[in-house]
């Protein structure tokens, strides 16, 4: 994998970062360490990155918005909801596929897409 010039590690304001890694590792199982009460870093199996005590923007107060795949949007979506996630957009469609954007437990935006035409 290409790792020059790319995107290496990305970092999140979380109102709760502890949360955060809760709903994380039970939604995507991601890993994480812990270094003190206020920074936790993830590992996704293909990106890291940390969440660190702050107050997050969401993407529509100009945030960048993070998107991750999901070969099913329903099993993922029902899992974001259960674990305290908050829809923000409802799945719909655009050109190449489906998503939905949802608020995790430390307040960060970000959306689920898949190219299936459904679930």
């Amino acid at each position: 994998m290409k790792r020059e010039r790319g995107i290496d590690y990305v970092e999140f304001a979380s109102r709760d970062p502890a949360a955060s890694r809760t709903f994380f590792e039970q939604v995507f199982g991601w890993t994480f360490e812990d270094y003190g009460p206020d920074y936790t870093a993830f590992d996704d199996g293909r990106l890291q990155g940390g969440f660190f005590r702050g107050q997050p923007l969401t993407a529509s107060a100009g945030a960048a918005l993070l998107v991750l795949y999901a070969e099913q949007l329903a099993p993922v979506l029902e899992q974001v909801v259960a674990h305290g996630g908050e829809l923000v957009k409802p799945v719909f469609a655009f050109p190449g596929g489906r998503r939905f954007q949802f608020l995790e437990p430390g307040g960060n935006e970000l959306a689920v897409w898949s190219q299936r035409d459904s679930d």
